[in-house]
């Protein structure tokens, strides 16, 4: 089932995200969802934030850069309660970013290129490993929604004001994609 994506306002994305028990109802089915979701957006991650869930849970799906990176052919995950355990800032990288909660809105982010992550896959079974690479800010970029953090957030204040009306365009619900989305109503 595709799921409206929520976008930039809905305060569940600025909530702390919440473990979630190895026997959470219909996890499974919650994650196929969040797949199809994923990929009828056009995304390469999805969160558990941005579909108004605050748990820690996130999908990502990097087949589609398989042409130009062979490394991630059929690389498609689910991330329970994924943690970041430590960043190596010995080599930062910058590079645009785009978010499906923030529609029309890329800047640049700079960001380590290898961290330390620890996390449960589909089949429950825990991991504990060092990423580095394209995937690791992939990762950075999603288990920042488990924080309550979105990529603006990492941005320096002059780009943030000049981004300003482009975000009050999202707030107002004034913006175009081709994916279903959850906006911010006024009371």
């Amino acid at each position: 089932m595709i799921l409206p994506i929520y976008t930039y306002g809905q305060p569940v994305l600025r909530k702390e995200s919440q473990d979630i028990p190895k026997d959470y109802p219909g996890l499974k089915e919650l994650i196929a969802d969040m797949f199809e979701t994923l990929t009828q957006a056009d995304g390469v991650g999805l969160a558990g934030p941005q579909i108004g869930k605050a748990i820690r849970l996130a999908v990502i799906d990097l087949t589609v850069l398989a042409d130009d990176m062979p490394e991630y052919k059929d690389f498609r995950h689910a991330y329970i309660n994924p943690h970041i355990l430590e960043y190596d800032d010995t080599k930062k990288e910058t590079m645009e970013e785009g978010c499906l909660s923030l529609p029309g809105i890329h800047e640049n982010v700079t960001r380590p290129t290898r961290i330390h992550v620890k996390y449960l896959d589909e089949n429950l079974e825990e991991h504990d490993e060092w990423v580095d690479g394209y995937l690791a800010r992939v990762m950075q970029h999603e288990f920042d929604h488990l924080d309550a953090k979105m990529f603006i957030d990492r941005v320096s204040p002059l780009r943030k004001q000049l981004i300003k009306n482009k975000l009050r365009a999202l707030l107002q619900g004034r913006f175009r994609c081709g994916y279903r989305t959850k906006v911010l109503t006024k009371k």
